[in-house]
């Protein structure tokens, strides 16, 4: 009889066990489906498919300093000489923060549009896609908008050492599963 109740017990603590593992993968969960739903809710809000970039290079010092985060929009109103826009390259990966320097709005609507880095010499044509002058308005990402300073350097490191990346992801991950909830 003593040895099933203590079956019994160690049943029961096993089940326990379980669903608070559960309950802390699905805890997990919330937090990552949470994080997408804001990023989701941003692209909508702001119509930028990158709502937050990370400046990467010293280019438009000193305007924005490597590792600022800048907020995008991408409203539909004109392009002008002298906004900060983000735009892509064709094949590549990488979004590139730039001055407009020039603005062409040609008869039909369609706008062409000349950037340049404030700390480069020369515009960005070497930067474009293989035979383009100039950018069209859906190869823009957005215009900046606001900025927290250096925040993104932790990005930045976090790119530049990718184990790091993956450690406190695995931190982060076990700390979850291991939290007990009171």
């Amino acid at each position: 009889m003593e040895t099933v109740k203590n079956q019994v017990v160690e049943i029961k603590k096993l089940w326990k066990n379980k669903r608070q593992l559960t309950l802390q993968a699905l805890n997990l969960a919330m937090i990552v489906f949470s994080a997408l739903m804001i990023w989701k809710g941003l692209m909508v809000v702001t119509k930028s498919e990158s709502p937050v970039v990370v400046v990467l290079s010293g280019s438009m010092e000193p305007a924005f300093q490597r590792g600022d985060i800048l907020f995008l929009t991408n409203q539909d109103d004109p392009i002008r000489a002298g906004e900060i826009v983000v735009f892509k390259i064709k094949d590549r990966d990488i979004p590139i923060v730039h001055r407009v320097m020039k603005v062409h709005e040609k008869e039909d609507g369609s706008v062409e549009v000349l950037t340049k880095g404030d700390n480069n010499r020369v515009d960005d044509r070497g930067l474009y896609a293989p035979g383009q002058l100039w950018l069209q308005r859906e190869d823009i990402l957005g215009r900046a908008k606001g900025t927290l300073r250096y925040l993104g350097m932790v990005t930045i490191i976090l790119n530049d050492y990718p184990v790091l990346k993956y450690v406190l992801i695995g931190i982060m991950g076990i700390f979850v599963l291991t939290n007990k909830e009171s």
